[in-house]
Formats: C-alpha cells, structure tokens, sequence
C-alpha cells in the first residue's frame, strides 16, 4: 500500500521560508516522478511544483517559479518542497502525489497523480 506523509507545514509571517518534506513508502520509491499542489480556501486545488525520477526534471507554477524549490532523495524515500519568500497568496493546504505508474513526462495535471499524501498547512501572515 502506498503512502504519502507530508511534514513541515507551519505559520510564517510573509517573506519567512518553509520546508516541506513528504516521506513516500509501500513501493520503490526512486522510479516515479513526484509532485506538489496546493488547494487554498474556496479555491481549486492547483499544481505547484514537480520532479522527474531521478531528479533531472523539475517543473514550477509560474506562481512560484524562483522562490520554490521541488527536490528529492531518493536514498529517504523523500520529496521535499524550500518555500522562501512566501506571500499570503502561498496559503493554503500542500499535498505531495505520485502516479500509479512510470513515467518519462512529468504531468502538471492532478489527474495524472493517484497517490496522496494527507495534506499540511502552511500559512503566511502579512
């Protein structure tokens, strides 16, 4: 069974960073590409940020494009997510996902994602 556990969510005032880490277990974790969204109160769930499988590739909402950074070990089993200058915008609750399978394109789809984590709260104050 696969599992996704976020961590790393918090209350920060605006221009404060963040590290969000999402621990992955139940399967080989190194060969499926890795991705975080974002779902805000009263809004649609978003992507933020992804990875390839090897770490290669990473893609970014231009939202967040230059002040986040999508990484990962894959000797943890462990996506993480750097959030620096954060906005009252970045609000929300973070989710990290993978896909069913392997692939070599990374999707910004959610519906290209059928693992997720629980979800952790950031919050940036103004």
């Amino acid at each position: 069974q696969v599992q996704l556990v976020e961590s790393g969510g918090g209350l920060v005032q605006a221009g404060g960073s963040l590290r969000l880490s999402c621990a992955a277990s139940g399967r080989i974790f190194s060969i499926y590409n890795m991705g975080w969204f974002r779902q805000a109160p009263g809004k649609e769930r978003e992507f933020v940020a992804a990875i390839s499988w090897n770490g290669g590739r990473t893609y970014y909402a231009d939202s967040v494009k230059g002040r986040f950074t999508i990484s990962r070990d894959n000797a943890k089993n462990t996506v993480y997510l750097q959030m620096n200058s954060l906005k009252p915008e970045d609000t929300a609750v973070y989710y990290c996902a993978s896909p069913r399978r392997t692939y070599f394109d990374i999707t910004t789809d959610e519906m290209g994602y059928d693992y997720w984590g629980q979800g952790t709260q950031v919050t940036a104050s103004s």
